[in-house]
């Protein structure tokens, strides 16, 4: 397994990451609707999201993440975002790995924290996140639906 960061993609990349997303985004979330290849093409041209992927020897994405990078007025930040696993490809490591790369990403590109979510009921999930050192905020989450 390697890890590759992408941005901007050539139509090969844009290929192997739509039949990635057909895959993967069902097992992340029912409601998640498919991406026509010109929406991973626009997702991918946003300068702060970096698709964290895993491959195989192959050259299939194994998982992958949304890392975001931004700058607010109290210094850069990051969000992981989206993390999934292939469910033939769970528990070899590919969660860790995913996120290790996206922490030390985010480190490069000079964040002072990296910040995520997970549902309680994803408790495999949760454990990594404690396993690799985020802590859980006292914090409220709130959301509007637009």
């Amino acid at each position: 397994m390697r890890i590759e960061i992408l941005g901007e993609c050539n139509s090969s990349t844009i290929e192997k990451v739509h039949e990635a997303f057909d895959r993967l985004l069902p097992q992340l979330s029912s409601s998640a609707r498919p991406l026509s290849r010109e929406e991973i093409q626009k997702l991918l041209a946003q300068d702060c999201l970096h698709l964290v992927c895993a491959l195989d020897e192959d050259d299939r994405i194994l998982g992958m993440l949304s890392l975001v990078v931004f700058d607010i007025p109290t210094g850069r930040r990051a969000w992981i975002e989206d993390v999934v696993t292939d469910q033939a490809a769970r528990g070899q490591g590919v969660g860790q790995s995913l996120v290790d790369a996206a922490v030390e990403h985010a480190r490069e590109l000079g964040a002072k924290t990296v910040d995520l979510t997970s549902r309680p009921t994803r408790e495999a999930a949760n454990r990594l996140y404690r396993r690799v050192g985020f802590l859980q905020r006292e914090t409220n989450v709130y959301r509007k639906s637009l």
